[in-house]
């Protein structure tokens, strides 16, 4: 394809996924009054394609239809053709993948809608195939009975967007009456009915395609050790090894791929979406704290490096994604020949690596070449090479690094640099907790450049944007956006006690109030009162691949309830959690976000307050501990004197910063109106920490 021979109207958008389809023949338009306008003029149905630019099967739909001249023609002669990034307008998609599910097609990426010029929907699917294969029909054969049914059907067509439009009021924003709080005994039915769904030998939900589902895998960790349920908790901590040791882990430049398409985490879809990273992070360290095994440290700091070399940009801000192709193939950039191994490592080192590693002649991926995946231990080929085990991780480390070297040689896949709100203040969060748990000093850099970056350049009148991209930021925030941002900056008050972030987030909170509360029905919508408006409203607590808005929410006015004592952020939580809890039964998978949030509130989080010289090494002594223990239902606070500390409730009692050792800082835990007397060890604050300390 000639790429100057045409442009269509995407030549002039930010979005790096729309301008990869401003040289198609296909006369592309973005969402907007402009396309819209011409198909209410013209009478003419709307073809929606909504994708993003990590997404393998949008790029084999665009080489075999969207630059096809024939296929293209077709497409300009019936419809008004819209292309929408999912990444930038995840509203529309929330509302199109509605509509294929509605009509009993499974959900993904490419969409594929036909609308009337309404924007009312009358058919869809996902992926068409240039010509009939594997049950589905050729995309011209779609097209010509989509644009002879708008032509010929329009009562029918009437019908049909009437009955869509009814049954996506249902699922995207069903009628919610207040209802009792939850049965206390929610959490472990759901816990249980979780477990049940898992793999008992490769661990995750379900069988092949298995993705990570970091929400659901956080809910049962959580209550299997804080419930002391070996069930749920051997099943998620299982979970966390074998995606560790598979191949959906990048084994040499760390970080995980979107999902694998077999049961045993080995061959992935080979995208690196920023989101998973972001909340699989936390979840590795949960891990770590509870049990201590160095893997799951190694993973989270691996992860953290990753995003931090090859995803963040100077002077603060995440990047989206890394394209699961290049060179025109689908993980060319991290699959491996045996041969190559060999040639780059030597002989003997590399049949150590292969055994190691499974690389193997045949491969166990296409092409003869093999995902990397940790097949054997260290201590096994220890036995088979006649060596120590240390010695092996020797070679094993060396190999990595020449291999992770060789591997930077090759052409890179295309990353989308536009910085989307929500996901980064996700980032922002994994970074803040790497810097509590593990001391790491440049994630937190990171954490903060980027927090800054976002409130600088993303924030305006007291107003979140969604997306910045070419150096100007676009479309009013979601729900999302400002829930996580909110997280993001607690996390970072938690490590760093900089009041600015607090009171940002007291703000945003506000903010978010403000724009996306229902005040009449309860919950939270997830497009704001500045938003287009469109068909549908939505107004969800369902988690997709990262958790609802509406959930972390909830979590944040808790946090901010147990930090300021107002009321109003408890009830509002409360509001959520009747209003949402028969679904929550029903459905503990898509709920497990809110679940989370539950626990929280049910538990009444512990308030570990630590007065002293954060400069000083008694006081990091202090806060090293706070960070290590696993007390996930916690509000941490620390001040240089008493006369610091911000106005904290449910304290009871409180002798913070008395009763310690004259100038020693000192550590006070409180739970539900009683508090420890103040301990200035570091061995006293985690034993008051510990799981055998807790009710």
């Amino acid at each position: 394809m000639n790429e100057h021979r045409r442009t269509n109207h995407l030549i002039r958008e930010a979005s790096p996924y729309l301008r990869q389809h401003a040289h198609n023949p296909v006369d592309w338009y973005p969402w907007g009054p402009e396309a819209l306008a011409r198909a209410r003029a013209e009478d003419r149905p709307i073809l929606l394609s909504i994708g993003y630019s990590a997404c393998h099967w949008c790029h084999v739909m665009e080489r075999e239809s969207f630059e096809d001249e024939g296929t293209a023609a077709l497409m300009n002669r019936e419809f008004v053709n819209i292309k929408v990034d999912r990444e930038e307008r995840p509203d529309l998609d929330q509302i199109y993948q509605g509509v294929v599910q509605i009509l009993g097609r499974q959900g993904g990426w490419p969409l594929t809608v036909f609308l009337a010029p309404s924007g009312e929907p009358f058919f869809g699917g996902t992926y068409f195939p240039p010509e009939d294969r594997h049950g589905l029909p050729a995309f011209r054969k779609v097209l010509e009975a989509a644009a002879a049914a708008y032509r010929t059907n329009r009562d029918g067509i009437a019908e049909t967007t009437k009955q869509l439009r009814v049954a996506l009021q249902e699922q995207l924003a069903p009628s919610m009456a207040d209802g009792a709080a939850p049965d206390p005994a929610l959490a472990e039915r759901a816990a249980r009915a979780l477990s049940r769904h898992m793999d008992p030998v490769h661990g995750g939900f379900g069988a092949a395609p298995k993705f990570p589902n970091p929400t659901a895998l956080t809910f049962v960790l959580r209550h299997g050790l804080l419930r002391g349920d070996p069930f749920p908790r051997d099943l998620a901590l299982l979970t966390l090894r074998r995606m560790a040791a598979g191949g959906i882990y990048d084994h040499l430049g760390g970080g995980f791929h979107r999902y694998s398409v077999d049961a045993r985490w080995l061959v992935p879809h080979f995208e690196k979406m920023l989101y998973d990273n972001a909340l699989l992070v936390p979840l590795y360290l949960e891990a770590y704290q509870a049990t201590g095994e160095p893997q799951f440290r190694r993973v989270a700091e691996e992860t953290v490096a990753y995003v931090r070399r090859e995803m963040f940009q100077p002077g603060g801000g995440f990047y989206g994604s890394q394209d699961a192709d290049s060179e025109g193939e689908e993980g060319r950039f991290f699959v491996w020949s045996r041969d190559e191994v060999l040639q780059i490592l030597g002989r003997d080192a590399g049949e150590v690596f292969c055994r190691a590693y499974d690389v193997t002649e045949t491969g166990n991926f296409e092409g003869g070449r093999s995902v990397l995946n940790a097949h054997a231990s260290p201590a096994h080929l220890a036995e088979r090479f006649g060596e120590t085990p240390e010695a092996i991780e020797g070679v094993l480390a060396e190999g990595r690094r020449a291999l992770f070297a060789a591997r930077e040689r090759r052409p890179r896949p295309f990353r989308d640099e536009k910085v989307l709100t929500g996901w980064n203040a996700l980032m922002v969060s994994a970074c803040a907790r790497a810097a509590q748990v593990l001391e790491d000093a440049p994630a937190l850099a990171a954490a903060e450049q980027s927090a800054a970056f976002l409130l600088k350049e993303l924030r305006r009148d007291g107003r979140v944007f969604a997306v910045f991209a070419d150096g100007r930021a676009a479309i009013p925030g979601y729900l999302d956006d400002y829930a996580f941002l909110v997280q993001a900056l607690l996390d970072l008050f938690e490590t760093t006690f900089d009041r600015a972030h607090l009171a940002a987030a007291l703000d945003l909170a506000e903010a978010m109030v403000d724009l996306f509360w229902d005040a009449a029905g309860g919950g939270f919508y997830f497009t704001g009162r500045d938003h287009e408006r469109l068909m549908v409203r939505p107004k969800s607590a369902q988690d997709h691949a990262i958790p609802a808005g509406a959930a972390v929410a909830a979590m944040d006015l808790l946090r901010l309830h147990y930090l300021t004592g107002r009321a109003a952020y408890r009830e509002r939580a409360e509001r959520l959690f009747g209003a949402y809890g028969k679904a929550m039964e029903r459905n503990p998978f898509g709920f497990a976000g809110l679940l989370l949030a539950l626990e929280f509130h049910r538990d009444t989080p512990r308030q570990i307050v630590i007065v002293g010289d954060p400069a000083a090494a008694d006081t990091r002594d202090l806060l090293r501990a706070a960070h290590r223990a696993f007390v996930p239902h916690r509000v941490l606070i620390a001040a240089k004197s008493a006369d610091d500390l911000p106005a904290l409730p449910h304290l009871g009692e409180l002798q913070v910063g008395r009763g310690g050792p004259a100038g020693r800082a000192s550590a006070t835990v409180c739970h539900r109106f009683a508090c420890s007397l103040p301990v200035s060890a570091s061995a006293d604050l985690a034993a008051l920490l510990a799981p055998a300390a807790r009710p």
